[in-house]
């Protein structure tokens, strides 16, 4: 399943790919459009046998994430951004890999980016919103801690084992949640080296981006490190912009307001 917004092309391009997958009719793909106004939801009409779920403005990331997996009629749901382009024989690589592993909760595939080098991938807890590429060799599955969720296959049981991905998350922050509910859980998140998909990536965050992912963070930190951990994560959301006078990410976490207009 996709999340778009706003990224009509990109959304073609992805799509297009997914179209050329091997197996693709039994593959169920579905785009959930996030209230774009370029576009992107006329985007029907050239495919067909795609389900899109039109929403009226951007609900931000997360709770896309979860209209699409409930709409999924299967066991594994793949988690794809909407600038991923993926190779033919990915997705039943991925479901394969699930299949033969029963300890996995999760399995992704390399991103790489426009020449095929590794692209950034992997991050740390609690989420500082860097990501470094794969160090990996051979083709061997390798046990990974936090993949980022550009292109991310899982058990849809895992999801409704903690009733659904945490909307508290705005557009930033699901796939951290995931992958620590998976390590809680004692599963493994599986890397397939050998199964690529194309991500570029975004080069630079709005102001309203960037404070969606401090207030997630600060999200994360309440969750799993305690209450005061999130209180002194919420404070330096609000400190840090203040000090370094970047004032459009201020007016958002001061009042705590995530990418889809909700509060926390």
């Amino acid at each position: 399943m996709v999340v778009s917004h706003n990224r009509a092309e990109c959304l073609r391009r992805c799509l297009e790919s997914l179209e050329n997958s091997e197996g693709r009719e039994t593959i169920q793909v579905i785009v959930v459009e996030n209230g774009s106004r370029d576009g992107s939801a006329r985007l029907d009409a050239d495919f067909p046998k795609t389900q899109f779920i039109r929403l009226p403005k951007n609900f931000g990331l997360t709770k896309a994430l979860n209209l699409g997996w409930r709409a999924a009629d299967s066991a594994y749901v793949f988690f794809l951004h909407d600038d991923c382009e993926v190779a033919p024989d990915a997705v039943l690589r991925l479901a394969e890999a699930l299949d033969a592993h029963p300890d996995a909760a999760a399995v992704c595939p390399l991103l790489v980016d426009a020449e095929g080098r590794p692209a950034p991938q992997f991050g740390s807890f609690p989420p500082d919103g860097e990501y470094r590429p794969a160090e990996v060799s051979g083709s061997d599955p390798v046990a990974v801690e936090f993949p980022r969720g550009a292109a991310l296959m899982i058990r849809v049981f895992v999801i409704k084992a903690v009733r659904q991905i945490d909307e508290h998350y705005g557009q930033f922050g699901a796939d951290a949640d995931l992958a620590m509910q998976i390590r809680r859980a004692s599963k493994k998140i599986l890397l397939l080296p050998s199964v690529k998909v194309r991500h570029p990536g975004k080069q630079g965050y709005s102001a309203t981006e960037r404070a969606d992912f401090l207030l997630s963070r600060a999200v994360f930190l309440g969750k799993y490190q305690g209450f005061g951990a999130g209180l002194r994560a919420r404070l330096g959301a609000v400190l840090g912009p203040l000090i370094g006078f970047r004032f459009g990410e201020l007016k958002n976490t001061l009042a705590g307001q995530k990418i889809d207009g909700t509060q926390l």
